[in-house]
């Protein structure tokens, strides 16, 4: 859980210096759907996933837990609008992913914390 945690609070940092309107709340303020969206990212990050791949597995994650496209982040409505093809994602969305991918790379000889 901790490479996790260490996933989502940097994913906080980038949102708070890329300016994000919708910043994420801290690991242990967080819902529990957006925990479990970051231990699932993890899991990919270790089979190698790349940047990419760790997009397109959030999608199918957030899919298949009823979330959509939407222009706002919201939780209650399950709306998101990253929900997009990785292509279509502005530069700052990519470049989170790949922030995500490389501290699981950086903690993964510790696996046993995700």
């Amino acid at each position: 859980m901790q490479i996790a945690r260490v996933c989502h609070d940097a994913n906080r940092a980038w949102q708070v210096a890329t300016g994000d309107p919708a910043v994420s709340p801290g690991w242990d303020e967080a819902p529990e759907w957006q925990r479990d969206a970051a231990v699932d990212g993890v899991r990919q990050a270790l089979r190698g996933a790349s940047a990419e791949e760790l997009h397109e597995s959030w999608l199918e994650f957030k899919r298949a837990d009823g979330w959509t496209y939407g222009a706002v982040k919201d939780g209650a409505a399950r709306t998101h609008p990253c929900l997009v093809p990785y292509a279509e994602l502005p530069p700052e969305q990519r470049q989170k992913d790949t922030l995500f991918g490389a501290i699981v790379a950086a903690l993964s000889g510790r696996a046993e914390d995700i």
